[in-house]
């Protein structure tokens, strides 16, 4: 299972802010001031731990954190892993 909490951890580590900062709606770019190559670090990381490789047409809808989670459970669910 994916776990939200831990994700919300991740992307404020990755993004150097308070974890408290990444709402589940919070706007990475309008709320954050994510530019494209911190949205790509978050995207790598994100492959890396979660192994599996993201499309480039899905990094668009990557805009907060719960768009971030809904596509990782389906690549996850895609993969044949447990969500």
């Amino acid at each position: 299972m994916l776990d939200k909490e831990e994700l919300r951890a991740i992307v404020a580590q990755v993004l150097d802010v308070d974890v408290t900062d990444v709402g589940d709606e919070v706007q990475f770019v309008d709320d954050l001031e994510v530019d494209s190559l911190m949205a790509l670090e978050v995207v790598v990381v994100l492959e890396k731990k979660y192994g599996v490789k993201l499309p480039e047409s899905e990094l668009k809808n990557i805009v907060t954190l719960s768009s971030a989670y809904d596509v990782l459970v389906s690549r996850l669910q895609g993969a044949g892993q447990p969500a």
